[in-house]
């Protein structure tokens, strides 16, 4: 029986090798195969989220605020948020219409560039108050754009606030915005809400943002909103799985080089009404998934079945 190990270890080698060449070549036709045969996937989802079970939840009651922070929630109570209580104090003076459960979310995200040097951007000036409200919250260290249509908004420029007077659909004002603007930390699209100026505002600043920036894009009303699903679709890029490695070292059993979009793009958060997307403050080249033990489960081929043996030595011959 000499010679059963070496046909063992042939046939092992033969099974990882076709293991290998279907996971590199055939994964991709595979999944392509999958997103057509389950595209009505989504739209199952939507409609199944519509009937889930939940406790009922009692509207506020006139000495409870909307936004009020339950125990336990994670988000940050009103009285402790100071860009809710700039928005509460702001009762004159340069307007601010915001739903309250931004306040929340803003701090969540922007909390930590406060008291440094930070360059925000605005789309959508308004009545100009929450330019004032960022560069109050950021610190002396702020530098706000305000990015408006209308030519009158020009009047809430002021001390570290500018603004810059362009349509956000046109992408040749972006290309001008950019020269001039070289460094952009943070993103806030209160714009004009219509799907095709937020997709070319996502397109033509995520870009260009500085490593470590955040960009947040609200007021994106109604189910099936068209920018959600664009935003969707590219999130699917954080998935990416085309240009992975298998190695016999554990410390980099199963490697995978980043996409372009993976190696920058950090994160996509999503909340009612809102999309936060952070960029990366470093890029990254891979990810790696290590394995650490010594005993496991024939589950996933020959490489299992030996760290097995290895570790259960008294249960073969």
């Amino acid at each position: 029986m000499a010679g059963a190990p070496e046909k063992n270890n042939q046939r092992s080698s033969t099974t990882a090798a076709l293991r290998a060449f279907l996971l590199r070549h055939g994964a991709p036709l595979y999944f392509a195969w999958k997103a057509l045969r389950f595209w009505p996937a989504g739209w199952r989802g939507f409609l199944r989220a519509r009937k889930f079970r939940f406790p009922p939840v009692p509207l506020p009651s006139s000495a409870l605020r909307a936004d009020a922070a339950p125990a336990g929630s994670g988000a940050t109570p009103a009285s402790t948020n100071p860009l809710q209580a700039f928005f509460d104090a702001n009762l004159e003076g340069p307007g601010i219409w915001k739903w309250q459960h931004y306040f929340s979310i803003y701090h969540r995200h922007f909390e930590r560039f406060r008291g440094r040097e930070v360059h925000v951007v605005e789309i959508g000036v308004f009545s100009g108050g929450s330019l004032r409200m960022w560069r109050e919250y950021f610190g002396p260290g702020c530098r706000v754009y305000g990015i408006d249509i209308e030519e009158s908004c020009n009047a809430y420029a002021g001390d570290n606030i500018q603004v810059h007077i362009g349509d956000q659909a046109d992408r040749k004002f972006w290309g001008r915005f950019r020269d001039q603007v070289p460094r952009v930390d943070i993103v806030i699209d209160d714009g004009g809400h219509l799907p095709h100026q937020q997709i070319v505002t996502f397109e033509e600043l995520f870009p260009h943002m500085a490593a470590g920036g955040v960009y947040l894009c609200e007021d994106i009303h109604f189910a099936q909103n068209p920018f959600a699903k664009y935003m969707a679709a590219v999130s699917q890029n954080l998935h990416s799985f085309e240009y992975f490695t298998e190695s016999q070292d554990m410390e980099r059993r199963l490697s995978c080089r980043t996409s372009p979009f993976q190696a920058w793009c950090e994160s996509i958060h999503i909340y009612p009404y809102v999309i936060a997307v952070e960029k990366r403050h470093t890029g990254l080249s891979e990810f790696v998934a290590p394995r650490h033990g010594t005993v496991w489960e024939p589950f996933y081929g020959d490489l299992q079945t030996a760290d097995m043996r290895s570790a259960n030595p008294e249960s073969h011959g």
